[in-house]
């Protein structure tokens, strides 16, 4: 199995966007994306990650985001960033060892404090039941 960052870390990863998918595209439009790995559940001889889009830009109105507060944006290595959302209406689903998009030996930028970790599980739970959420991202 891979090594993978801990739950709350923000990497740099190719994040495909529901709205992306359902145009028929199957690629995400920046490599270098900060995304949080919220989840990384070892399986059989595998690794199941669930990555959350993080962005700099107000949620599209089809989309449900939590703002990102200042102190959790410098914890996550986003200094540079003044505002930020993180995406809770979806999510990519990847798996580490036969990910095309995955690196890892990526490094890590930053990651979110339990706390704030906490309030995006509560606001995923109710999307992850339902599985409409789920984008994978592996063949």
């Amino acid at each position: 199995m891979t090594d993978v960052p801990k739950s709350g870390s923000i990497i740099p990863y190719s994040y495909l966007f529901g709205w992306q998918r359902d145009r028929g595209e199957t690629e995400g439009r920046k490599s270098e994306r900060p995304v949080c790995l919220l989840l990384a559940i070892p399986g059989r001889n595998v690794t199941n990650l669930v990555l959350l889009a993080i962005s700099g830009e107000p949620p599209r109105s089809d989309q449900t985001a939590l703002e990102i507060p200042l102190l959790e944006i410098r914890r996550a290595g986003l200094r540079e960033w003044k505002q930020a959302w993180i995406l809770v209406s979806e999510y990519n689903y990847d798996i580490a060892e036969r990910s095309y998009y995955y690196n890892p030996n990526v490094e890590v930028r930053g990651s979110f404090s339990k706390g704030f970790l906490a309030k995006i599980a509560a606001a995923m739970k109710p999307l992850m039941a339902s599985g409409s959420a789920k984008i994978e991202r592996f063949d």
